[in-house]
């Protein structure tokens, strides 16, 4: 099944992405939809602890990461079965739904825990489509050239929303407390649908099994399975996942609570700790707005991998910081070096990929960073807790950076390049 839509002009085209109405809508549904899920995430924590013991809102807040993870590959399947407008518009339109529905539900009674934790597993199970068409969809939209800039362009959206997201979730809540919150995401997250209803879209050649009659078509097994095996067989892909995957287990450990335990231990605070993660944001929004102003990085490849090693090196120097100020200036190198390669590789992973199995190409990249990744920070927790912040954050190090050696040392990644 292949999405319907306006056909866009041709393969390439002379206007840049920055420049193209069409991308800007995206960009603006992106947004909104982002900004939006951080004060949903800021809500439901907020209501879960008012409703619960810090045991029960920590079960709340984790609901949603296992149907996350189990269906991610599957929604990948649906993405690229469906078209990815088709399935972001529904997802949006789902969770738009679900959260104003708790927020009618909270104002107007006082329910429990039970419908924060149906919310969390409604969105979670929704993120398991939305993530991979969300991947797919910029290949709709924009010729293969501006792919790289429109990266960047989606990484300054995701910068901007955090940065944004929690002090709106706050206001709402000290104003009318989590029923306003949750009004406000659900608000937010419907202003997209609009904007991606009035997107586009460039049809892509259907695969031969595509054009078959529906009884003759394989199964969704069948498409699952071919995905997997694209991406095991690209000569890119396969290193890029890997690389991929070493790089975000050595970042999302010492970055997340190792950060929190150093703090701690250094007597910095909360205030130090805020300003070495904006230091971190800072230096990655930085990355996504050179991507999106240049729209291609010669070399990619090289620079991805060189990136990689080089922010290692910087993560295992945090640990070591003789104060704020230091810590702060290194956060905002690892941020910059840590933004750099992962938009390069999200660059990469774009338009290497066939945009017929795109879909289950990022399926499998928002496995890889949502999905596994999450099991460093527990074992990073317990190994700070044996040995110190100054060996895990080294070893921590020294996995990211086996993933920048892996982008250097396979040649089909090393010379990688994006196209002009």
């Amino acid at each position: 099944m292949t999405e319907t839509g306006t056909p866009l002009a041709p393969a390439r085209t002379a206007r840049p992405a920055h420049r193209d109405v069409n991308v800007l809508r995206w960009l603006a549904a992106y947004t909104s939809s982002m900004v939006g899920d951080n004060v949903y995430y800021l809500a439901l924590s907020w209501a879960a602890v008012q409703y619960g013991t810090p045991t029960q809102a920590g079960l709340v807040m984790t609901v949603s990461a296992v149907p996350r993870a189990l269906l991610m590959l599957g929604g990948g399947v649906v993405a690229d079965r469906f078209g990815p407008r088709r399935v972001v518009i529904a997802a949006d339109s789902v969770r738009c739904a679900a959260g104003l529905a708790v927020a009618a539900l909270l104002h107007l009674t006082s329910p429990g825990l039970w419908p924060l934790a149906l919310l969390a597993l409604v969105f979670g199970t929704v993120d398991a489509v939305f993530l991979p068409a969300v991947g797919a969809l910029p290949a709709r939209l924009t010729s293969h050239d501006q792919l790289a800039r429109v990266q960047g362009m989606r990484g300054l959206a995701i910068r901007f929303a955090s940065v944004v997201g929690a002090p709106l979730g706050g206001l709402a809540v000290a104003l009318g407390g989590a029923a306003a919150a949750f009004a406000l995401a659900g608000a937010l997250i419907a202003v997209s649908v609009p904007l991606l209803m009035a997107l586009r879209v460039r049809q892509i050649p259907a695969l031969p099994e595509a054009s078959a009659p529906e009884t003759a078509r394989p199964g969704a097994a069948r498409d699952l399975r071919d995905g997997i095996g694209y991406v095991r067989r690209h000569r890119v892909l396969a290193p890029l996942m890997l690389a991929i995957a070493l790089g975000d287990l050595g970042f999302v450990g010492p970055l997340n609570v190792g950060l929190t335990l150093l703090a701690d231990e250094r007597g910095w605070g909360a205030a130090g700790m805020g300003w070495v993660l904006a230091g971190f944001g800072s230096g990655a929004g930085a990355a996504s707005l050179l991507l999106a102003v240049r729209g291609r990085v010669p070399a990619v490849g090289k620079v991805a991998g060189g990136s990689l090693v080089a922010g290692a090196i910087a993560v295992a120097g945090i640990a070591h910081a003789p104060g704020v100020p230091a810590a702060v200036g290194i956060a905002l190198l690892v941020g910059l070096l840590a933004g750099l390669s992962g938009a390069l590789c999200g660059a990469l992973v774009q338009t290497v990929s066939d945009p017929a199995y795109l879909g289950r190409v990022t399926a499998v990249t928002s496995l890889v960073s949502l999905g596994l990744t999450p099991l460093s920070m527990p074992v990073s927790a317990a190994a700070i807790g044996a040995w110190g912040t100054g060996p895990v954050f080294a070893v921590s190090a020294g996995v990211c950076g086996l993933g920048g050696v892996v982008a250097l040392v396979v040649p089909s990644l090393r010379r990688a390049e994006l196209p002009r």
